[in-house]
């Protein structure tokens, strides 16, 4: 395996409050890495970072062979064909249909024809369990739907490294297991994936790398049941205790 996320000694402030002090991490071609941790250790920031949305203020990262770090060098459009990112939010356009969603940056940003692009909706929307409603709003769509929507649009771009931050936290559980069950259908399929999530049981049973971020640095990394078993700090056997 090769290494598609390369950090190393990532530093991030937004005024005076220090967010990333630090940070080094790969990730393989193929895995699946979950990031956990308490609000404020820097993890969505860590994602944003990734994706280009958060200029770094010092440190190295490489993300399918674009320098992030080098913003004068980097083209965001070319990142952003490779890198998909998903929020807590769904970030659909109210106006437009679900296929008119997930086609409209194939049509203007890679130059597709319509045909082509409806085409590609339509087994983004196979792969998400919901091509019966493509011609739907977000409106009509419950929220693990919009946020099925949202996956497949990203999809559609044929990234090489999927970024999902806290992609059900505002969902019922319910709705959390239908948008947990279209990532693990992706983690067997081989997609690369970074993921900031509190779902904990999720992590240990799909991750193959566990992040324990704290305080703006990776505290704890390794093989999920090896950090959720044995966490070789405090903080971590304190957060596992008190989350699990």
């Amino acid at each position: 395996m090769s290494a598609i996320v390369k950090i190393k000694d990532l530093h991030k402030s937004f005024g005076t409050n220090k967010v990333l002090n630090g940070v080094s991490l790969d990730v393989e071609k193929g895995q699946m890495v979950a990031i956990i941790g308490r609000s404020g250790s820097g993890k969505s920031t860590l994602l944003r970072c990734l994706n280009g949305l958060e200029k770094v203020d010092a440190g190295n990262i490489n993300v399918c062979g674009h320098d992030i770090h080098h913003p004068d060098r980097l083209n965001l459009r070319e990142l952003r064909k490779q890198v998909g990112i998903v929020f807590q939010s769904y970030n659909l356009f109210p106006h437009l249909t679900v296929e008119r969603n997930i086609t409209l940056a194939l049509t203007t940003i890679k130059k597709m024809s319509s045909d082509e692009a409806k085409k590609i909706a339509r087994n983004v929307l196979q792969l998400v369990g919901l091509e019966e409603k493509k011609e739907a709003y977000p409106e009509q769509l419950s929220g693990g739907q919009q946020q099925r929507v949202a996956i497949a649009r990203s999809l559609a771009m044929a990234p090489e490294l999927m970024l999902f931050d806290e992609v059900t936290s505002a969902l019922d559980p319910e709705l959390t297991s239908e948008v947990l069950k279209v990532m693990e259908d992706l983690a067997k399929q081989g997609m690369t994936m970074v993921l900031v999530t509190h779902e904990m049981a999720f992590a240990r049973k799909l991750a193959d790398v566990l992040v324990f971020m704290h305080q703006g640095q990776v505290w704890e990394v390794g093989p999920p049941d090896e950090l959720f078993s044995n966490p070789k700090t405090a903080e971590l056997q304190k957060f596992v205790s008190s989350d699990l």
